[in-house]
């Protein structure tokens, strides 16, 4: 008989490499999905769908109770708040609320996947030292602290927990990072300040593929920073994207103190109407840190993840993706 996950966020970017890996690895899918959700691109699936009320705690017990899942990849979150207390609400609590609807069911549940961020443990503050699992966290934006806050309530869990913190993710399908790539194939490549980065990347594919494979981790809880082991200096992106394309773009650096105040007003605005500017003032502090490499040794070892992709190889198969789907232009 094939087990059951539940995977959250079904229809974002990660949800679909989440749902192929699983797929992938013979396990009967349960996509969870709101009523508002675009599932166009999931309707020729062979998977499930299924409807949480994250702040309904009860109702989700009985769902567990009735589909009888055996794990629980939980990657539905969001990336943009007005406020600190928009993004735990939906990171933390929800996060906890979902854990405790599937404790209720525990015996049936073998391991609940949290998808969090690196952003929860920040970035490094020494450009020489990577991020390892050991540093004290010190997140530089309230999203970053609302997926630690989750992090800390699911230590409490009564179910085995596993929780990822993956760098960038990019791929087929993602919206934000591919911003630059869009920018770059108009004929612009733009920087803010001008100083020394390090920066990390993983591809959607070997973090769904991870994520899959922690389902059969024994133990009770732990913590796993995700890249693909790789650091990047803040220009070989770009590099890399133009030499794809077979473009140039002009590269410029913008003032961090001019960027600032067109950001204050910019987000004022935005607040006054009630709109989550794209990028906020707050967003600099992990836009413009200076080390976002970190050590993957211990998914190596426990986890055997073993990356396929650099990001050289990652974002050619992306690119193709996106020109195959009239993405680019």
């Amino acid at each position: 008989m094939r087990h059951k996950v539940l995977i959250t966020g079904a229809s974002g970017f990660l949800g679909y490499h989440l749902i192929n890996a699983a797929l992938e690895n013979d396990l009967e899918v349960y996509a969870a999905v709101r009523k508002s959700s675009n599932i166009s691109h999931l309707a020729d699936m062979p998977i499930n769908f299924t409807e949480l009320n994250y702040a309904d705690v009860e109702a989700m017990e009985k769902i567990f109770e009735e589909k009888e899942f055996d794990y629980v990849i939980h990657a539905a979150g969001t990336t943009k708040a007005l406020t600190l207390q928009e993004y735990d609400l939906v990171n933390n609590t929800y996060t906890q609320n979902l854990a405790k609807a599937a404790e209720k069911n525990k015996g049936q549940v073998k391991r609940f996947v949290f998808i969090s961020s690196l952003a929860a443990t920040g970035p490094s503050k020494n450009i020489e030292e990577k991020i390892n699992d050991s540093v004290i966290p010190y997140p530089v934006t309230a999203y970053g602290k609302s997926k630690l806050n989750a992090e800390l309530g699911l230590k409490n869990a009564d179910i085995p927990v596993t929780i990822l913190r993956p760098t960038a993710i990019y791929g087929p399908r993602e919206k934000d990072i591919f911003i630059v790539t869009q920018t770059l194939n108009k004929g612009f490549d733009p920087y803010i300040g001008k100083f020394l980065q390090k920066l990390s990347f993983v591809y959607a594919k070997d973090m769904a593929k991870l994520a899959v494979n922690a389902l059969g981790k024994t133990g009770a809880f732990s913590i796993y920073n995700i890249s693909d082991g790789r650091e990047y200096s803040r220009y070989e992106y770009a590099d890399i994207i133009k030499a794809l394309l077979g473009k140039k773009a002009l590269r410029f650096h913008l003032p961090l103190g001019l960027v600032k105040a067109a950001l204050v007003v910019v987000d004022k605005i935005n607040r006054s109407l009630k709109k989550v500017s794209p990028v906020s003032i707050e967003k600099l502090n992990e836009l413009t840190a200076a080390n976002w490499s970190c050590d993957i040794s211990k998914a190596q070892k426990e986890l055997d993840f073993a990356p396929q992709y650099d990001l050289q190889k990652g974002l050619e198969e992306s690119l193709e993706w996106y020109k195959k789907n009239n993405w680019l232009k």
